[in-house]
């Protein structure tokens, strides 16, 4: 029997299989045979509790339970998938160049094989960028062979990943730093969010939206406005307290949100920009303004936001449902057990909200007053 858990939110059953760590949103009926055939209770006996519940014909109950275990069940409690091995055997290069990063109270090396591999790291982390230090806590060090980008850390192998999963790479990258950085080992993260954080001094909020919806130019308006950047695009949250921790990346501002931040943000106007061909896209990198790297607040909301011209502001509560499938598919979560128990009580418990805005500053007043549980 492989390990299924199931949390009904609203009028739906959320159901985890451990086997291939995936989460389905199904109907409730559904799920109670889902847990009924991991528990090992014959489809014969199902499908007459079926036919008798409902009124339904005997081929029509046990076709429905048939369909059931061998779309769902089965896929997601067999054969369980193994992840591929790009490969392990290596040989260190000579190294192009090295950057070192102060982050709270380490530094990081950093050595980089070449540009390409530098592009992958460097622009985000450079307002971290030491000139000289007397110690280094960590090294990493990142190189390709025959398309394939290999991480080592203090001279353990970590990964290896191919030009197309290059975006896993960076993860695991990043995923590395904030275990340093706030020592929590990677099984004390409930999940990594791809969303932007931020916060007042008492609690803090997710920012969620697709890509080009002015999801990192909204954080850089609401700093602007006194609020903390806890987080932008890699947004970590602990087991013990739920709460969002921070991550030092700078914040990604694309070309025509220049014109909206520069009075705000006048640095802009001289800061490098850098084009990313695989994203299709040229931005420059915003520091976060934080005096509190370990800073950490408790969150339960999340607000999909969106810049729509000539819209006005409209707020609204949403399902959480709708929510979770949009929340899933870009998150890491955490694939212990204990987690996803402590993950989906905590989902279970948040509140979902949809903005859609063209005015700043009732943009602004709407997320501070949510912050102040004042709406």
């Amino acid at each position: 029997m492989s390990e299924i858990i199931r949390r009904n939110i609203e009028e739906k059953s959320v159901v985890w299989f451990s086997v291939t760590n995936k989460y389905i949103v199904l109907e409730q009926k559904t799920s109670d045979i889902l847990l009924q055939l991991n528990n090992g209770v014959s489809i014969e006996t199902i499908s007459r509790e079926l036919e008798s519940e409902f009124q339904i014909p005997p081929h029509d109950a046990i076709d429905f339970v048939h369909k059931i275990n061998h779309e769902i069940h089965i896929p997601n409690t067999t054969n369980k998938k193994l992840e591929p091995d790009h490969g392990s055997e290596y040989n260190i290069p000579p190294f192009y160049n090295t950057k070192l990063y102060g982050v709270n109270d380490q530094v990081f090396k950093v050595q980089f094989q070449s540009e390409f591999e530098e592009y992958l790291i460097h622009p985000k982390f450079s307002h971290l960028e030491l000139n000289a230090s007397d110690k280094s806590d960590h090294t990493f060090q990142v190189f390709t062979e025959n398309n394939v980008t290999f991480l080592i850390i203090d001279g353990a192998f970590i990964g290896s990943w191919p030009r197309e999963e290059i975006h896993y790479f960076q993860g695991k990258f990043s995923m590395y730093m904030v275990q340093f950085m706030h020592n929590k080992p990677e099984d004390e993260w409930m999940g990594i969010f791809h969303a932007s954080g931020l916060g007042n001094n008492e609690k803090s909020l997710l920012l969620l939206g697709d890509s080009g919806n002015g999801k990192s130019t909204s954080l850089a308006i609401l700093q602007a406005n006194g609020l903390t950047c806890l987080a932008d695009d890699f947004v970590p949250m602990d087991i013990e307290k739920k709460h969002v921790y921070t991550f030092p990346s700078a914040i990604s501002i694309k070309r025509n949100s220049l014109e909206t931040l520069l009075p705000m943000y006048p640095e802009l106007e001289h800061t490098a920009e850098f084009h990313f061909k695989r994203l299709n896209k040229i931005v420059r990198f915003l520091p976060p303004k934080t005096n509190q790297p370990n800073h950490n607040l408790p969150c339960n909301d999340l607000v999909f936001i969106k810049y729509e011209k000539n819209s006005g502001l409209n707020f609204e509560q949403i399902s959480k449902i709708d929510a979770f499938q949009q929340l899933i598919p870009d998150s890491w979560i955490s694939d212990k057990k204990e987690n996803v128990e402590v993950f989906l009580d905590w989902f279970s418990n948040t509140n979902c909200y949809k903005l859609t805005y063209s005015e700043n500053d009732k943009m602004v007043s709407t997320i501070k007053n949510l912050l102040k549980n004042d709406l």
